[in-house]
């Protein structure tokens, strides 16, 4: 298993990352130019066949295994209210992930994509952030490394997600630790809460920030202090995908806060990754206006589970298909143009 000693070894990972192939985009660009259309009538699949090749290094992008990573944990924020429901939902939401009765598990059958839920350690949440670190360095550490070690060297593509009770708060948290705006700015309602437990959530993180101002300036210690065990093993899952030449999707809220320490340390951290959707929760917009990643849908889900990143997947087959399997004006005996 990758194991991260300390966190200057993870820093080091995060700053040592090897960029995509410009000959492969390149070589699809130029295949995009001779097929049977008018220049860029295909618009952003177009885009997203050219991504695809640049970060699998391959002028011909391939789909063969996606992979769906689902990553779990409990908070100990929740104490604080900022849900309405109760931790054990989260245990209880992957034994109905392992039984196939999830909205994940039905999306990632249409799209093709290997599921796979990996629980850390649900019986013990974290510490609530607001009366100390949410995780020390050896749990924050080796919740990355599995992560790191989920991700599959052969995926094509990974799909990104989540469950946790309480986790918009640590994303909220997060975001806020660093983009500033406070509690305010970035809390959302979550799994529904009402007004007065908005307003609860923004003060909880608005204390959790008090609390560790000092940590402020280190990405690292950010996630580590306000995030969760799955988000943290959300980052070291984008992180093994950069290193393997693997392609991201990101979820949604709180997939997006659990990578963006990342471009903390290096601003292109997250170039192998697209954004799924623009979840309805709150803060997630200017989350992605932060990172300049623009959603390929917005249809106002805010489940996680990775359900908008799987159901990206059927786009990003049409794509590829289009890219390999139309015929070049030669091809076609169809005029290009003069």
């Amino acid at each position: 298993m990758t194991q991260f000693n300390d966190l200057d070894a993870l820093r080091a990972a995060g700053l040592n990352l090897q960029a995509g192939s410009d000959s492969a985009a390149a070589a699809v660009r130029e295949r995009q130019a001779i097929l049977t259309k008018p220049p860029g009538s295909l618009g952003r699949l177009e885009d997203l066949a050219a991504w695809l090749a640049r970060w699998q290094r391959r002028p011909m992008p391939r789909l063969d295994r996606v992979e769906v990573l689902v990553f779990a944990g409990n908070h100990g924020v929740t104490r604080q209210g900022v849900s309405p429901y109760p931790a054990s939902v989260t245990v209880q939401m992957v034994a109905n992930f392992s039984g196939g009765g999830a909205a994940i598990n039905q999306i990632a059958g249409v799209a093709g994509a290997i599921l796979r839920v990996i629980a850390l350690d649900l019986e013990n949440p974290t510490q609530d952030f607001t009366r100390a670190p949410a995780m020390d360095e050896a749990g924050f550490l080796q919740s990355v490394s599995t992560g790191h070690e989920a991700v599959s060297p052969d995926a094509d593509l990974l799909c990104l997600g989540e469950m946790g009770i309480g986790n918009t708060t640590a994303a909220a948290a997060i975001a806020a630790a660093l983009y500033g705006g406070g509690g305010g700015r970035w809390a959302g309602r979550g799994t529904g809460i009402d007004d007065a437990g908005l307003a609860r959530k923004g003060s909880v993180i608005d204390a959790g920030l008090h609390r560790h101002a000092a940590v402020l300036a280190d990405p690292l210690r950010v996630a580590m202090t306000f995030g969760g065990r799955e988000l943290a093993a959300i980052l070291g899952a984008t992180l093994a995908a950069r290193q393997h030449g693997i392609p991201v999707l990101l979820d949604g809220f709180v997939c997006t806060a659990a990578a963006a320490p990342l471009t903390r340390l290096r601003p292109d951290a997250l170039d192998h990754a697209q954004l799924a959707h623009l979840s309805a929760e709150a803060g997630h917009r200017a989350l992605a206006e932060a990172l300049g990643l623009h959603p390929l849908l917005d249809f106002d889900m805010r489940l996680g589970e990775a359900s908008a990143a799987a159901l990206v997947v059927p786009l990003l087959r049409a794509a590829v298909a289009c890219h390999t399997g139309m015929a070049t004006f030669a091809e076609a005996a169809v005029d290009n143009r003069g």
